[in-house]
């Protein structure tokens, strides 16, 4: 199964806390088939005087999407990342986000399959477009070339 991650941080080291992410990554979920350049971020949904690195990442695994949750939650506590507290967004060492996994369309308490913000946020389909731009959203029915070039037309005012 192709599974999509997105891959975020904006305190310390980014770089190296993006690779360290991709080589845990790598060793507990399954292995890359694309990987998308690293994107500079504003922060989105918070004020913060640090930018983020962003990226995407393919991987191909057995797992099931729990257990992909279970483990991406892992990789952030070994990489140093802290509870959550509240439910404002905040900085962060790493943050790894279950975008797609293949067309499964899944809503519990714990995980909601596609990602439900995916669509909104520049940051997520910027470098998924990249790396898969035929992949179809399978709630929306869009390509994520489609919803990128949306989303960046909805900012434009056309006189």
């Amino acid at each position: 199964m192709t599974v999509y991650l997105a891959l975020g941080t904006n305190l310390g080291d980014r770089y190296s806390h993006l690779q360290e992410a991709r080589t845990l990554i790598a060793g507990k979920i399954g292995s890359f088939s694309a990987i998308s350049s690293i994107y500079e971020t504003e922060p989105w949904g918070f004020e913060s005087e640090n930018k983020f690195l962003n990226q995407v990442v393919a991987v191909e695994t057995d797992l099931s999407p729990l257990e992909i949750l279970d483990r991406t939650q892992e990789i952030e506590r070994q990489i140093g990342r802290k509870e959550k507290t509240g439910h404002s967004y905040q900085d962060r060492l790493i943050d790894i986000d279950l975008l797609l996994y293949g067309d499964t369309v899944l809503n519990t308490g714990k995980l909601q399959l596609p990602h439900p913000l995916l669509h909104k946020r520049k940051f997520v389909l910027e470098p998924l477009n990249e790396i898969a731009p035929d992949l179809v959203h399978p709630v929306l029915g869009q390509t994520s070339r489609q919803l990128y070039y949306w989303l960046c037309e909805k900012h434009f005012i056309f006189l």
